[in-house]
């Protein structure tokens, strides 16, 4: 008789009905025998898992918390079908749904299963290994093997301070002419002539048009376009201080995407620069239509190192990419120490040559803490938040000196307010 999958299930039934009729020892042995055939005869009828090949198609890149899917091709080029369980293993930060998946692939066939993916932290998320698990027809045994099948989905930055983005967009169209309000200031692009009305800069006044007029003609400016704009990310220790969920980096990046998405829409040309004993990342002479892919592409694997930040290093490397005066946005910390011994003795090179806006995450911790003020400890809390807040008023204070600009806001708010600052400087002609 040809040996096929059910032969070992009818040996096992006859040797369970041997027992149970005659429950001897040689009963026990023979059923002992038996399992151990069918043991045997799951492996030698069980798929072959080795010849298996694998491919990947999917998702490359997804942002923070959504939702991606992978799929996984699989394909049998042996006899026999193989019947059982996958595992499709991710990093635990790639937040697989479900890393387990049933498959049956018949011989010369192929199967797809999907992994869904939710990561839960920035950057590359990588695929670690394909095991498959393959039983025979008892399912007393089976064969089991490993394949590296290789991927990656880059998790990106989530850029939440978009919902600020249409506010601000529909101020710029307000400064750039498009709607009826014009402003007026220094470096800042004639638009037209119009007639004086009370509250106008009597500076603006074009006497010249006035003495062929019958009324007083003012200028009217729209703000410069293709302006530089730096966005320098320092990735040093202090970027790496716990702010709510995240860290200082990543509400920085938040901020740092928000201003070049509205930058990039007034005109103006946006680079990025990551720093901190080195370069990091770098984006430079990217087109606007492409500008906030390449940067959230840049920024996802970023982390922070806890080494000190060089400010020597990172002015020198300011300088020598930006030749044009340009608005440099310095997105760092305000500890009192390393800006006091770093930044500020080399910062009189670098706010020379460019106009400098220094954007700080603030604690809202602090701020809760200096409020306490129920027994001893949550006096001597407040106490605690009180030097921290004097530090940083201090510290923007020697900034405003040498001549730099600060906004120092919570993480929520920082995004906003560094746009409006941005848009309080276009107004001004300042940029």
């Amino acid at each position: 008789m040809a040996l096929t999958a059910r032969t070992p299930l009818l040996a096992l039934a006859g040797a369970l009905v041997v027992a149970l009729l005659a429950p001897t020892l040689a009963g026990v042995l023979a059923v002992c025998a038996v399992i151990l055939a069918g043991v045997v005869a799951d492996l030698l009828f069980a798929g072959s898992v080795r010849a298996l090949t694998f491919s990947r198609d999917g998702a490359t890149s997804v942002r923070l918390g959504e939702r991606a899917e992978v799929r996984l091709r699989v394909t049998n080029p042996g006899r026999r079908t193989v019947r059982g369980v996958l595992r499709d293993a991710w990093q635990p930060s790639a937040g697989a749904e479900t890393d387990r998946h049933r498959v049956a692939v018949p011989p010369g066939k192929a199967r797809t299963v999907t992994t869904v993916l939710r990561p839960t932290r920035r950057g590359d998320r990588l695929a670690h290994r394909v095991t498959v698990r393959a039983v025979g027809p008892l399912g007393l045994a089976a064969r089991q093997g490993s394949h590296e099948v290789p991927w990656a989905v880059r998790a990106l930055p989530p850029f939440h301070s978009r919902r600020h983005l249409p506010g601000r967009l529909d101020r710029l169209r307000r400064l750039d002419g498009r709607s009826a309000a014009h402003v007026r200031g220094q470096g800042t692009e004639f638009d037209s002539l119009r007639e004086y009305v009370l509250g106008d800069d009597v500076r603006s006044i074009d006497w010249r048009a006035t003495a062929r007029a019958a009324d007083v003609m003012v200028r009217t400016w729209r703000p410069e376009r293709d302006r530089h704009v730096l966005l320098v990310l320092d990735t040093g220790r202090t970027a790496a201080g716990r702010i709510g969920d995240g860290t200082r980096l990543d509400a920085a990046m938040d901020a740092a995407l928000l201003l070049a998405a509205l930058a990039s829409r007034a005109g103006d040309r946006v680079d990025l620069l990551a720093y901190d004993r080195g370069v990091r990342a770098s984006v430079q002479g990217v087109a606007a239509a492409q500008l906030l892919p390449s940067l959230v592409t840049a920024m996802a694997p970023l982390e922070p190192e806890l080494v000190e930040s060089d400010a020597r290093g990172l002015v020198g490397e300011v300088l020598r990419r930006t030749r044009r005066r340009s608005l440099v946005v310095l997105l760092t910390g305000l500890d009192p120490a390393p800006l006091e011994e770093g930044l500020l003795p080399v910062l009189p090179s670098l706010t020379a040559r460019h106009r400098l806006l220094v954007a700080a995450v603030a604690d809202p911790a602090v701020a809760q803490l200096a409020r306490g003020r129920g027994d001893a400890d949550a006096v001597y809390g407040a106490a605690a938040a009180e030097r921290t807040l004097a530090e940083r008023a201090h510290v923007t204070a020697l900034l405003a000196r040498h001549g730099a600009e600060v906004v120092d806001a919570v993480p929520d708010r920082l995004p906003p307010a560094l746009a409006d600052r941005y848009l309080d400087l276009k107004a001004a002609g300042r940029l």
